[in-house]
């Protein structure tokens, strides 16, 4: 029997919450298991995985992969390294840039948003979400300078986009092709500049692939088949089937775009202990979260706090096991990139007096795909009009600035990556 489903946000999502759960309990009943028996076994593997890492940290040892990019441009990348960034979903690639360009790009936005008077008419944080980390600003909405656009459109980025976006699983076994590996979509985000001294709040541990759509739309019920069916040792988080089709609940926080990894390049040096980010480096933790609001603990219009218009939280209350996990990125220079599997848990620390700039760009895997292709468009035309794009507030700082990155500066990765070119 097909599980109801919402492909729009559900007038009453209390209501909603109940039938899902109820129909997700009902079909895993139907395999011959039940809910508590098909979680333990995500339970099992996952207290394992967190163990281990516990242990790690507590021998002083560092939980985060590293892999040279001279490796990944030359294919040299060992397969112990291979297995090791499966096994934890993130990864710091050493020297994706040069230093000194990456520290050019960063005086380069500095000169940008100057010359454009961006402080002088700085209108406040644009959302909540971001806006809690304190400092002012700490995130710059600002788009499409030619230090974000340089490093988008550069080949060092697409090999390492496409050697990260090969990890997934982008066809299926019956033939059908879920993304292309080679053309990424170039994702347009933010950057943030945190000042030496700064004091940051940071932001909770949380998630981004979505909130109750998850539970509540076709692809995403397809996606997590194998959670909701009873054949959950066949559930594999880096399987891109049907993740790359299905929508996405409107909200100030949401990705229209499907990402198999979250990213930023770092444009100043970062100490592991300055208010960086950390992650739960276990991808198949992503099973635990889906589950664990069908248990009999968690009232029957609850989803372990998940809701639409705000990120997915992860929180002591329904997933302390978890939180053990949470490990820290090592120290960082300029031009080195920080990656993270797009389902994984992961928060920024607070740091008081912070030593040193804390300055990054946020760049994505986002591989070509239907769902990117069809954010593509409306990103072309706030690229053309200098606007923010529609997955970020309206704030559309950049249309009058000058000095912007144009259609002209575009390569061929450039032009591919926004559609214009196949």
């Amino acid at each position: 029997m097909p599980l109801p489903h919402w492909e729009e946000t559900p007038t009453d999502l209390p209501g909603a919450v109940r039938e899902i759960k109820a129909a997700l309990r009902a079909q895993i009943a139907a395999s011959g298991r039940t809910v508590e028996e098909v979680f333990a076994v995500v339970e099992r593997d996952v207290a394992a995985e967190v163990a281990e890492i516990a242990a790690a940290k507590a021998r002083g040892e560092e939980v985060w992969p590293v892999i040279a990019y001279d490796d990944i441009e030359s294919g040299r990348v060992s397969a112990a390294d291979v297995a090791r960034l499966r096994k934890r979903g993130c990864l710091v690639v050493r020297g994706h840039f040069p230093r000194e360009q990456a520290l050019g790009w960063d005086a380069g936005i500095v000169r940008y948003v100057e010359e454009n008077k961006f402080f002088e008419n700085y209108r406040g944080p644009g959302d909540d979400f971001f806006g809690s980390v304190g400092s002012k600003p700490e995130i710059y909405p600002i788009y499409w300078s030619h230090a974000q656009m340089e490093a988008r459109q550069s080949d060092r980025m697409a090999r390492v986009q496409a050697f990260l976006n090969s990890q997934w699983k982008h066809t299926s076994d019956d033939g059908t092709q879920w993304f292309d590996p080679e053309r990424d979509s170039l994702y347009p985000d933010r950057i943030r500049r945190r000042p030496e001294g700064a004091d940051s709040a940071g932001l909770g541990t949380h998630l981004d692939p979505g909130t109750l759509d998850l539970w509540m739309t076709q692809a995403y019920q397809q996606a997590f088949r194998h959670l909701f069916d009873g054949s959950v040792e066949q559930y594999d988080p880096w399987d891109a089937a049907y993740r790359t089709s299905g929508p996405q609940y409107p909200g100030s926080t949401m990705c229209s775009a499907f990402r198999t990894f979250q990213g930023w390049t770092a444009l100043s040096d970062m100490n592991h202990d300055q208010g960086v980010l950390h992650t739960v480096p276990i991808p198949g933790a992503m099973a635990y979260l889906m589950l664990r609001p069908l248990l009999n603990d968690v009232p029957d219009d609850d989803m372990c706090g998940v809701t639409v218009n705000q990120v997915f939280p992860a929180t002591h209350k329904w997933h302390d096991m978890l939180m053990e996990a949470l490990a820290g990125i090592p120290d960082v220079r300029a031009g080195d990139s920080v990656w993270w599997h797009c389902d994984m848990i992961h928060s920024v620390a607070p740091v008081q007096d912070q030593q040193g700039w804390g300055n990054v760009m946020y760049i994505p895997a986002a591989p070509w795909c239907p769902r990117n292709e069809t954010y593509a468009a409306s990103v072309r035309e706030a690229f053309r009009s200098g606007s923010s794009p529609s997955d970020f507030p309206a704030e559309h700082y950049e249309r009058d600035w000058t000095n912007r990155f144009t259609e002209a500066d575009l390569n061929e990765t450039g032009r591919r990556g926004l559609g214009l070119a196949s």
